[in-house]
């Protein structure tokens, strides 16, 4: 009736695979909003956080078109600076 140790702690944790699709709307919600900007959308710490968060988040993705994404997001980086 008791739950033992075992049951609370499984000898394999749960791994976690991100789903490419879901990755690469949030991706390219990003890259929307930098595409329609003229002038930078973010403040210093929104801006921290997507330089950080993007590039990881591409992870998830072929390489090939993970380096397509990082590519496009420098690029718009630099052009609103």
């Amino acid at each position: 009736m008791f739950a033992t140790q075992e049951d609370l702690f499984p000898a394999e944790p749960a791994s976690y695979a991100p789903n490419p699709e879901r990755v690469r709307r949030k991706l390219d919600a990003v890259l929307h909003e930098l595409r329609r900007a003229d002038a930078m959308p973010w403040d210093r710490k929104t801006r921290a956080f997507h330089q950080l968060v993007f590039p990881q988040m591409t992870n998830a993705l072929p390489a090939d078109e993970a380096s397509q994404y990082r590519l496009e997001f420098q690029a718009l980086i630099e052009r609103l600076s």
